[in-house]
């Protein structure tokens, strides 16, 4: 797998190991992108599904008013 080197603030990474509960900076933002690409992925899913949904249903036009 390739690995990219990227540089962030320490502060920042010290607050995401905190909240996350890892102890390894690394695995700490690895497991931060993981999370925001899975949370992508079930937003996209929902998303299709409902479009579907309302491609699917059978919308009559309304009758005009007035």
């Amino acid at each position: 797998m390739a690995k990219v080197n990227i540089a962030l603030d320490a502060e920042l990474v010290v607050e995401v190991m905190v909240l996350a509960g890892i102890g390894s900076p690394q695995d700490a933002i690895e497991a931060i992108v993981r999370d925001y690409v899975a949370r992508g992925h079930r937003t996209e899913a929902r998303t299709e599904l409902k479009d579907r949904h309302l491609r699917d249903l059978d919308v009559k036009p309304q009758d005009p008013q007035g």
